[in-house]
């Protein structure tokens, strides 16, 4: 009887031991810095052009195995290199065209001011953006809204009830000249 409750001690051991080394693993994986090859550069270049296109016709481009290409999109999903898939919708095609940015300057900067700027911010689903920034202003944010009527309401009703929020400055986008989605590596 000892025996065997020795031998399920030891073995519930090391199964743990094994699932710690996986996690350690996975943990070290997501959080480091890939180094990349030429291939790895191609593919992740593809993959923001048309993550739809199938392994098949990504090993067609790259000259690799789809087995490569398909193990190649797992080493670089694992490394958190891609964070997800998603589909770019057209802004004229949802009839949101109208891009606003807007400097925000809270009226105090502590802590408590910050935290609940962003929290609140973050919660507002005409902002696509937000950045805390250095200079004159505190934040930065992007906002896509149908029209300049929709944009009055959206700054009335919703972004000036938000507390803490000393000015703004709003800019409204003429022309788009450049924009992507794409990083390059």
């Amino acid at each position: 009887m000892f025996y065997l409750e020795n031998k399920t001690i030891i073995f519930v051991l090391i199964s743990f031991n094994f699932i710690l080394k996986q996690s350690l693993k996975s943990l070290i994986e997501k959080f480091s810095i890939m180094q990349f090859d030429s291939i790895d550069r191609k593919l992740i270049a593809l993959l923001q052009e048309d993550s739809k296109k199938t392994n098949k016709e990504f090993s067609n481009v790259l000259n690799l195995s789809v087995t490569a290409v398909y193990e190649r999109i797992k080493k670089l999903e694992n490394h958190g290199v891609i964070d997800k898939y998603v589909a770019l919708v057209k802004k004229e095609k949802v009839d949101k065209s109208f891009v606003a940015f807007c400097h925000i300057k809270l009226s105090q900067h502590t802590q408590d001011y910050v935290v609940k700027f962003e929290k609140e911010v973050t919660r507002l689903e005409e902002v696509l953006e937000c950045y805390h920034i250095s200079g004159d202003y505190d934040y930065l944010l992007k906002v896509l809204v149908k029209d300049m009527e929709a944009f009055r309401e959206f700054m009335v009703e919703k972004l000036t009830s938000i507390n803490h929020i000393g000015s703004t400055h709003s800019m409204f986008m003429i022309n788009e000249v450049k924009h992507t989605t794409a990083i390059s590596v």
